[in-house]
């Protein structure tokens, strides 16, 4: 079984995506993968503070190259769609070009795209941020004509305690939301709040698509390795191969 090197730029004060992406890893059938990260200091969720993130980007893709990784993914959706519209068109092809060519996928541009590809033109999302940056996110989905159709924002500024919040709590959240005009559901529109456990189970419960921004981001970093996007109990991002293989450097 071939082994893939999969390199991860997260915030210093991250937990939760070192913790779901290799779960969602090692669920995968075809392959054994390791994970390796790189760190950019983070930790209040806000503009200035995600904009000093941003710029140790180059830093965090240099060393993870040296690891000879096969993939790299920047695991900050909130980050990069702070820098505003369309920003990972642009990051993600910079970045791959500072790691060497290794390819490169970021939580922002796989949540666009994953959702494009899924049909889910119109979606809610629960996110933990301020609702001034779920703004940001509602924002940066319309520029690629999906609408945030209706959001909750649980308004923690702090990334660690993000980190801390509850997943079984999420089905809750989810009850909140109406979802009448709704094509799916992003259930963690941020890759630091713990979402895994309750993807399925809500997924079940409101009979439509769920996605989180780990679970397209795990989409993408396998389809960048050649391998199908399959994993089980992760909901519709990895419920079944995708038709066309993901440019990540767009």
């Amino acid at each position: 079984m071939p082994t893939h090197r999969i390199g991860l730029i997260v915030p210093s004060s991250n937990t939760t995506m070192e913790t779901e992406v290799p779960e969602l890893l090692r669920r995968h059938s075809d392959a054994a993968f390791t994970t390796h990260s790189s760190r950019a200091v983070l930790h209040t969720v806000d503009p200035e503070s995600l904009h000093r993130m941003v710029g140790e980007g180059d830093r965090c893709a240099a060393e993870l190259a040296d690891a000879r990784v096969a993939a790299i993914g920047y695991a900050c959706l909130i980050a990069l769609m702070a820098e505003g519209p369309k920003a990972h068109e642009h990051i993600e092809p910079r970045l791959q070009e500072v790691a060497g060519g290794t390819r490169v996928t970021s939580s922002a541009g796989a949540l666009v795209r994953t959702l494009l590809e899924l049909g889910l033109r119109r979606v809610a999302i629960v996110t933990p941020y301020l609702p001034a940056l779920t703004d940001l996110v509602v924002g940066y989905l319309a520029a690629y004509d999906i609408e945030v159709v209706d959001s909750v924002s649980l308004g923690v500024p702090d990334n660690h305690e993000v980190g801390c919040l509850d997943p079984v709590a999420l089905p809750g959240h989810a009850r909140r939301l109406d979802l009448r005009r709704a094509d799916g559901l992003v259930l963690s529109a941020c890759v630091q709040m713990p979402s895994l456990p309750a993807v399925d189970l809500v997924e079940r419960e409101v009979g439509m698509p769920v996605v989180t921004a780990a679970t397209a981001t795990t989409r993408e970093l396998l389809r960048a390795v050649g391998l199908p996007p399959v994993v089980p109990g992760a909901g519709a991002a990895l419920a079944q191969p995708a038709a066309a293989p993901v440019v990540a450097s767009r």
